[in-house]
């Protein structure tokens, strides 16, 4: 690599490093309430008795679990993982061209989907919620602050939904960090696709709300683009296989080229009841990102770099929409998702409340097309209310 984009990448680093490094939690005895559920393809390592470490290294089986959050201080307490899946891939042989996966370990993988699923439904009929609130954090986060990043949209969304993160191998350490996390999140797709498969399936769940962060949008773009297609290759409708209901792209680290040609092409939007994305065209983070790979990041554009055809798109399918939120949370945030009331107060709208763009309880104002600006709060209704 050149010493100009060694420096680049290791100030990417450097931008994003506030996370802090890896840590050591209290193994729970038993599942906390509030229950914050996770799926994870992190290693879990027992540093100690009874204390375990998620770490930065990969791990090909998938660990579902529980952690608790103490509600005063918003931080992580401990975690407990419930069910631990077969490795993957399964061990296969071929039968007449068709691949068959071993029956030891395939009714071993099925008994770990059937838990997960029993679990998550139990957590739905005694809590009375109906939705899961999904989050897949970004580049350079570690396991706690995904587990806290939940607990805060959790919160600030009501608790109207049941809270589950996908806490996959980023928070590597060193000046190449970002493209070592970027490797791990494609390393992590086949598993959030597994976990997406997962939860259509839980019985008495309505909609998953999905709410992804910088290079979390790849990854999960990418599981979703391959369930859409896989979906309607079998003849059925993505909006009521996967039951995603909204999904919420935040400051997302995609090349717009490739989006355009990965998803716009590929008809992905009308796959759910609403797409948001929320933009910040100065996100320095982002910017730095550009300068590495070249691309225009989705996360920094503006209706003016949409070709006509793009424009023609989204006047038709009307339930993509972009919010730039430059004006209440200053020209370079990159977390401001997290960390900004205005930009949380909009997303539990779209969570909650479903509401459009227009609806009085969001404060929003139009730019051109389907482009929003967010502005300061004015008095409105409180999270949740019908509109008036």
């Amino acid at each position: 690599m050149r010493p100009l984009a060694a420096f680049l990448a290791l100030l990417l680093a450097l931008t994003l490093g506030a996370c802090g490094g890896v840590r050591s939690l209290p193994l729970l005895a038993a599942p906390a309430e509030p229950e914050f559920f996770f799926v994870s393809n992190r290693a879990i390592e027992h540093d100690e008795p009874g204390r375990l470490r998620f770490s930065v290294r990969r791990d090909a089986a998938m660990s579902f679990g529980t952690a608790r959050i103490d509600l005063g201080n918003g931080r992580l307490r401990g975690a407990r993982a419930h069910v631990r899946f077969p490795a993957t891939p399964l061990p296969f042989t071929m039968r007449d061209g068709w691949p068959i996966a071993d029956p030891g370990p395939a009714r071993d993988y099925e008994a770990a989907r059937a838990q997960m699923r029993a679990n998550l439904a139990e957590a739905l009929r005694q809590s009375g919620k109906r939705d899961i609130v999904l989050y897949i954090h970004g580049f350079n986060s570690h396991f706690d602050d995904t587990m806290e990043t939940l607990a805060r949209i959790w919160r600030v969304a009501g608790e109207d939904a049941l809270p589950l993160a996908f806490s996959w191998p980023a928070g590597n350490p060193g000046a190449f960090a970002y493209f070592k996390d970027r490797e791990s999140g494609e390393f992590s797709i086949f598993h959030l696709k597994e976990t997406l498969r997962i939860l259509a399936g839980v019985p008495g769940l309505n909609d998953i709300h999905i709410v992804a962060h910088s290079r979390g949008s790849d990854v999960v773009t990418s599981a979703l683009r391959e369930l859409v297609i896989e979906a309607r290759a079998a003849g059925r409708v993505p909006r009521q296989s996967l039951r995603v209901g909204n999904l919420i792209l935040a400051a997302p680290d995609l090349d717009f080229s490739v989006v355009r040609q990965r998803l716009i092409a590929e008809r992905f939007g009308p796959a759910f009841d609403r797409v948001t994305v929320y933009i910040n065209p100065g996100d320095s983070t982002l910017g730095l990102a550009q300068v590495l790979l070249a691309g225009t990041r989705f996360g920094r554009i503006s209706f003016g770099q949409l070709g006509e055809a793009e424009r023609e798109i989204f006047t038709r399918i009307r339930n993509v929409d972009f919010i730039n939120v430059s004006a209440v949370t200053g020209a370079s945030s990159h977390s401001y998702f997290r960390n900004n009331p205005e930009v949380l107060r909009d997303m539990a709208q779209v969570i909650v409340a479903g509401a459009a763009p227009e609806s009085p309880v969001r404060n929003l104002e139009p730019e051109e097309g389907n482009f929003w600006r967010l502005v300061q709060a004015r008095p409105a209704p409180r999270i949740g209310d019908p509109d008036r």
